[in-house]
């Protein structure tokens, strides 16, 4: 079992934001082949995603103000109210709270300064930080420079370029650990977000599935040298104030 510590400055949930949770739900457990469970708490039904006997995520209701439907990756830290701290004094946003979740953990909503929204989430136990759904965070932003000595002061994480070959891609680790991936948006009017990637067995599979989902496919599957292959998938969700 992982301990606090051995978690800190990792991704440990990923959860899905939007106007429409139940729609969220079906769409992603259809297409992963997920299972759920209800967290009940005095006035919260919180619907978790299920998968090899753990949870790794969940579906929530986007509050007003919240950036149109999209996926929260929350990092674990020691003491929240000291990573906003260290997040504000680095340029960071405090975005919403922080909340405090009974017998759960307290968390925050944070942007750093290129706009990207992230979590970070302090447990009040030691838990298990499930693996095996979510394989991988990648930031793409606005400013790959800045952005790394955001991410480097806040979680004290450690960055290697990867070189031409991989167009410049940076990776952040933490320790030995590599934690996720950071790149420059190769068209500047897209905003710096997190996207996390979900292993599967078949990614042109999945995006055929995805699309008779009703999604769209904003990268079609393609091969990285020495890594896998993989694709990016926009979900059906719709942005608020768009028309059907």
């Amino acid at each position: 079992m992982s301990t606090v510590a051995t978690r800190t400055g990792k991704f440990v949930w990923h959860e899905q934001v939007s106007e429409d949770p139940k729609k969220a739900e079906g769409f992603y457990t259809e297409l992963f082949g997920w299972g759920t469970e209800v967290f009940k708490a005095p006035g919260v039904d919180y619907t978790m995603i299920s998968s090899g006997g753990q949870t790794h995520g969940g579906f929530s209701q986007a509050q007003e103000g919240a950036p149109p439907p999209h996926w929260l990756s929350h990092v674990a830290v020691e003491n929240v109210d000291e990573t906003i701290g260290t997040a504000k004094g680095a340029g960071g946003k405090l975005a919403a709270g922080p909340f405090d979740m009974e017998d759960v953990g307290r968390m925050a909503i944070l942007s750093d300064p290129q706009g990207a929204y992230f979590s970070v989430y302090q447990s009040h136990g030691e838990g298990s930080g499930a693996a095996g759904v979510f394989v991988w965070d990648e930031l793409g932003t606005t400013d790959a420079d800045g952005a790394q000595r955001f991410y480097e002061q806040v979680f004290g994480w450690t960055t290697k370029d990867q070189g031409e070959e991989y167009g410049g891609y940076r990776i952040f680790s933490r320790g030995e650990e590599q934690v996720g991936g950071l790149m420059k948006n190769p068209d500047p009017s897209i905003p710096a977000y997190w996207t996390p990637y979900v292993g599967v067995e078949d990614p042109d599979a999945t995006c055929k599935k995805a699309k008779e989902l009703g999604a769209a496919i904003i990268v079609e599957p393609m091969d990285v040298p020495n890594i896998g292959r993989f694709a990016i998938i926009q979900d059906p969700l719709k942005v608020p104030g768009s028309k059907p």
